[in-house]
């Protein structure tokens, strides 16, 4: 099961991303997920609930956003949407095509309560944009 793998990888960024923001808990990460990854939805929710345990995403909402497949025909050089089996031109009838949407796994963005200077709490978002920056900005509560 290689859903385990893929969200470790990701409840790690998004627990460092939540600790450099000094986060008191993670309430929601969102990823935008290819279907040609072939990551079961179920697999990856059952992962994040089991890997999320005594930790600060403990009880947060998993949203996964679905990518379709997009290819772009080499020959006629049109984009087009697909499913996962059949990236044949539907122009130009070619086979000869480049995938160009639908592998991909990114954290799109990861809510979190921030502690406020008032000794409340504060509702932000911690963005990681995969090359190691990261930001936070927060909207109070009250």
């Amino acid at each position: 099961m290689h859903e385990m793998g893929i969200m470790e990888g990701v409840l790690d960024s998004a627990l460092k991303s939540a600790q450099q923001a000094h986060a008191l808990r993670i309430r929601k990460i969102t990823l935008s997920i290819g279907d040609m990854t072939e990551c079961i939805d179920d697999a990856l929710q059952f992962s994040f609930e089991i890997l999320s345990e005594n930790t600060l995403a403990q009880g947060a909402t998993l949203v996964l956003n679905k990518v379709s497949p997009r290819s772009v025909c080499l020959d006629c050089r049109k984009e087009f949407d697909h499913d996962r089996f059949h990236r044949q031109c539907p122009y130009c009838q070619s086979y000869s095509t480049d995938l160009i949407a639908g592998r991909e796994l990114s954290i799109d963005s990861i809510e979190v309560d921030l502690p406020d200077d008032n000794k409340g709490v504060s509702e932000g978002n911690v963005a990681s944009d995969g090359g190691g920056t990261k930001t936070a900005n927060g909207e109070s509560d009250s």
